[in-house]
């Protein structure tokens, strides 16, 4: 071997030492392993940022803000409350993400299967009081898995059909790939379900913020209205949807009448209802019931961007012994109370009749440009800033039809997937389904740029020449193996070199080697081509083989090394289970 390729080698193997320390964060690690690889030779600096226009990058970030729409969407929350099991446990809970996730692969993308299920997966997570990283590495997994199901569930099976085409002149068709596919995933399933344990709990840094401030009592008002589902429903049915982490407080009937909220009584028409508990709780009962959250109204025109923000009441406030009502807050400054909460007290008055005192935390809502000098006026100091659900607009079905039409295009295969889901961000942007100030917030700069910085390293060994000396390296040894050790080989092999090539170059370099030596030992080719499209679409090692397995590393707060805590097993499993069934399926 030459110098380049040794060193091409060293790097990559020093990087992935670096990766499992854990000591830097892989961003860091990434860039650093590029600035050396830079240094040393091995990847031509003209070249180095060649990584930030790889198509991986651009479907991981859009499909960060297509997931961020969704979720902003409110639709996965009432999917959630309305098809989750009621009272299971978070494994049972775990086993129905990751078989939706499956299936869902065969038949679309898989990452678009798994974009659309992270948003369900971190309800279910907050619903069930675990960490999100007990439910997203396992959807991954089975991401992958549930895409070894059909032709077009992932790239490599594409891939490895027009190789077949090529040497026999007939491709594999759609469902070739169930048979081993489905056994596989189901084998999976089961695997994740019960040893899910495997992995340590992980809780994302930026999440700890969020749960200091977290506040479970404030009041809000939302009024019942013609239009609302509640109308004729029960206390205990507008209830529902928050959990237990909200409850109605009081109702004045449109007459004023006040009426204590018993769980069975109806709701009507016209009916003020006082409600206490958690914001998000507050929102879930407030956009199931179709209420209307407050009697004023924003004129939204003129590129007025409307916004909730939390803020703490300051001993020097104008607003304090006043209430909302006094001061006529929204008509002298526009500004909508939405929430007020003080400790160990619960309002019985009308939002607007409370008297404010120093140390109240409200909710306030207005025109995003003026609130910061509002704030200051009114001695209000805000809160550090959080996914706040209360007095948000949505817009429903919106998003589900753009991932739908993406999904639909990248299915059909009239447009790559890295151009249909940029489109589909776009799109998720020009609707305002994710709004414009929350965009770069959801692109998760540090996986974006380790994804970018390891590109042109990982391509380094197809530039030096060291994947062709593999390649040779392979052939010989499996010319003296017995055909279901060959076959086990060309397994391996794709499984190790996928983290470095990304799954589809893998099937590029392996399935012609893989062709090759099945016709020099005289076997048939299609088991070791499928062989080939297995161990290209299952890289549970590391978060870098695969964009499913990078989509969920930030929302999980995965490190590099906790991948193989699961996945080795998993991969160990798959090869035992793959060998004989394509032996059985696709005789040799």
């Amino acid at each position: 071997m030459r110098i380049d390729q040794w060193l091409s080698l060293l790097v990559i193997a020093l990087m992935m030492a670096a990766f499992v320390w854990g000591r830097y964060r892989h961003d860091v690690v990434a860039a650093g392993s590029l600035l050396v690889a830079i240094v040393i030779g091995i990847v031509p600096a003209k070249e180095a940022f060649s990584g930030f226009a790889d198509d991986i990058v651009i479907i991981v970030a859009s499909a960060l803000v297509v997931s961020a729409a969704i979720s902003r969407s409110g639709i996965m929350d009432i999917a959630l409350r309305r098809f989750s099991p009621e009272k299971s446990g978070p494994r049972a809970r775990l086993i129905l993400l990751v078989g939706i996730v499956a299936v869902l692969s065969a038949f679309i993308k898989n990452i678009g299967a798994l974009a659309i299920m992270i948003p369900v997966a971190i309800q279910m997570a907050r619903k069930s009081r675990v960490s999100p990283s007990m439910f997203l590495m396992p959807m991954a997994f089975a991401s992958l898995l549930g895409g070894l199901m059909t032709q077009i569930g992932t790239s490599p099976n594409i891939i490895v059909s027009r190789v077949r085409e090529e040497i026999t002149g007939q491709p594999f068709t759609m469902f070739d790939y169930t048979p081993v596919g489905a056994a596989l995933a189901l084998v999976g399933v089961v695997f994740l379900g019960i040893f899910y344990k495997l992995l340590p709990e992980r809780v994302r840094e930026e999440t700890s913020m969020d749960e200091a401030v977290k506040i479970n009592n404030y009041t809000t008002e939302a009024r019942v209205v013609a239009s609302s589902a509640a109308v004729g429903k029960s206390i205990s049915w507008l209830q529902k949807p928050a959990g237990g982490d909200a409850m109605v407080t009081g109702i004045i009937s449109e007459g004023g009448a006040r009426r204590t909220p018993l769980p069975d009584m109806s709701l009507k028409e016209g009916d003020l209802l006082i409600i206490e508990g958690e914001q998000a709780a507050l929102d879930r009962i407030v956009t199931e019931g179709r209420l209307r959250l407050s009697e004023r109204t924003h004129d939204t025109e003129k590129g007025k961007v409307i916004n909730a923000v939390e803020a703490i009441v300051g001993e020097h406030s104008p607003l304090i012994g006043l209430s909302a009502k006094e001061v006529a807050l929204f008509e002298s400054t526009g500004l909508n109370l939405l929430a007020v909460s003080r400790r160990d007290m619960r309002f019985t008055e009308r939002l607007g009749e409370i008297k404010i005192r120093n140390g109240d935390v409200v909710v306030l809502q207005g025109d995003l440009q003026k609130l910061p000098d509002l704030l200051r006026e009114w001695g209000c100091l805000p809160l550090v800033a959080r996914d706040l659900k209360l007095g948000r607009a949505r817009n429903g079905l919106i998003p589900i039809l753009i991932l739908a039409a993406t999904m639909v295009a990248t299915a059909s295969g009239g447009v790559p997937v890295a151009t249909a889901f940029f489109a589909a961000a776009f799109l998720m942007v020009v609707t305002g389904s994710v709004p414009l100030r929350e965009v770069y917030g959801n692109l998760d700069a540090p996986i974006l740029i380790m994804l970018a910085a390891l590109i042109p390293i990982s391509d380094s060994l197809r530039t030096t020449g060291t994947t062709d000396i593999i390649a040779d390296l392979l052939s010989r040894t499996a010319e003296v193996l017995p055909p279901y050790g060959a076959l086990a080989l060309i397994l391996v092999a794709a499984m190790a070199v996928t983290p470095f090539l990304n799954n589809a170059a893998t099937v590029l370099v392996m399935a012609p080697i893989a062709a090759t030596f099945a016709e020099k030992l005289g076997l048939q080719p299609d088991a070791f081509l499928m062989a080939v499209a297995i161990g290209a679409g299952c890289d549970f090692l590391t978060p870098i083989g695969h964009q499913c397995n990078t989509l969920v590393m930030a929302p999980g707060g995965y490190r590099f090394g906790d991948y193989a805590r699961l996945g080795l097993p998993l991969s160990l499993i798959v090869l035992l289970v793959s060998v004989p069934l394509l032996i059985l399926v696709w005789p040799i």
